[in-house]
């Protein structure tokens, strides 16, 4: 039976994986649930963000109770869905600024691009206060704000490097990121790209996958970032072909 700690982290990583969830507000017209289809990609806390229009009865929804929650999984390929892991997260949802938000987002879902400064588009996350994760039949827990986002303090220097470190990253040590995907995380080759590091880990995508890589210790610091980037890569090399 896994530990709290390890159904935290295995719920962490649902959401950080995450391209796409249900959304469900309070009706503003006739106060039932109503659940959307939304893309999320991540702050980096592991806060899920938004972008989504003021057109859209989910918004209009929002403007009147923030009250929100969102549900994540990762069943569909699953014979049984039951079976799989989800997880749905609840707090209220609040607009989001900065460009943290919308670097991340579009990094996970570049055709947002496209529409992400039309002005009725704007970005939003969720302030979690809680969540509920079901891994299976028999595999349910309650999770805090604590247990489900990462601790950002003494982070702030990592924080303000992201960018960069997301760009050098990409850039100059491509190899290094497909050696990441492929070696530490078992997926098929390609050019596998980051797309955020935080004090847990950093997020990569393919072509609408995935995936999370988890760093042997917490970072807080850019000096920290580079050592725990190449001890990985120095990792993956040295794993038998």
């Amino acid at each position: 039976m896994p530990t709290k700690i390890e159904i935290a982290a295995n719920a962490r990583g649902l959401v950080r994986r995450a391209f796409k969830g249900s959304l469900a507000t309070i009706d503003a017209r006739n106060g039932y649930p109503y659940a959307s289809l939304v893309t999320l990609a991540t702050d980096v806390s592991g806060a899920p963000t938004l972008l989504i229009s003021n057109l859209a009865r989910h918004t209009a929804n929002l403007a009147k109770d923030t009250r929100a929650s969102i549900l994540v999984d990762e069943t569909g390929a699953l014979a049984d869905p039951l079976q799989g892991a989800r997880v749905t997260l609840y707090g209220r949802a609040e607009k989001a600024s900065g460009e943290g938000v919308r670097r991340r987002f579009l990094a996970r879902h570049p055709e947002a691009a496209f529409y992400a400064d039309f002005p009725d588009f704007g970005f939003w996350r969720l302030a979690v206060e809680g969540a509920h994760y079901i891994g299976g039949f028999g595999r349910i827990f309650d999770l805090t704000p604590d247990e489900l986002l990462v601790s950002l303090d003494g982070a702030d220097a990592l924080a303000e490097a992201e960018p960069g470190i997301v760009a050098h990253m990409n850039d100059d040590h491509a190899d290094a990121v497909a050696l990441y995907a492929t070696v530490l995380a078992g997926a098929e080759p390609g050019p596998w790209r980051m797309t955020g590091i935080d004090p847990e880990g950093c997020d990569l995508v393919l072509c609408g996958e995935a995936l999370r890589i988890p760093f042997g210790e917490r970072i807080t610091t850019p000096t920290e970032a580079r050592k725990e980037l190449v001890r990985l890569a120095n990792e993956a090399r040295s794993r038998p072909a």
